[in-house]
């Protein structure tokens, strides 16, 4: 690889970790402003009221065609395990610095 080569290879390598690297902080900012959203999820997922919908939708009580997703017990579960290994996983690559 002559020079001229070289420097052309390390420009495109900048250019598009520079690109990554924004999109990485988008990512990052908006994944933590979602854990106030996701904090509020477990505690209604671990609340009388959830456990209140929950019975009411099993009887079939709820309105028809009400988006009830939430009221998934694996849908909130999941999201909250997806969520702490997440965490996990950023504190290790922040251990490894």
């Amino acid at each position: 690889m002559n020079q001229v080569e070289r420097i052309h290879y390390y420009e495109q390598l900048l250019t598009e970790a520079t690109a990554v690297l924004a999109q990485y902080e988008e990512a990052l900012d908006t994944y933590l402003n979602a854990q106030e959203k996701i904090a509020l999820l477990e505690k209604y997922y671990t609340s009388k009221a959830w456990r209140k919908d929950f019975e009411a939708f099993e009887r079939n009580e709820l309105p028809e065609g009400l988006l009830c997703g939430v009221l998934s017990e694996d849908g909130i579960d999941h999201l909250l395990e997806e969520n702490k290994e997440l965490l996990r996983r950023s504190c290790e690559l922040s251990a490894e610095e």
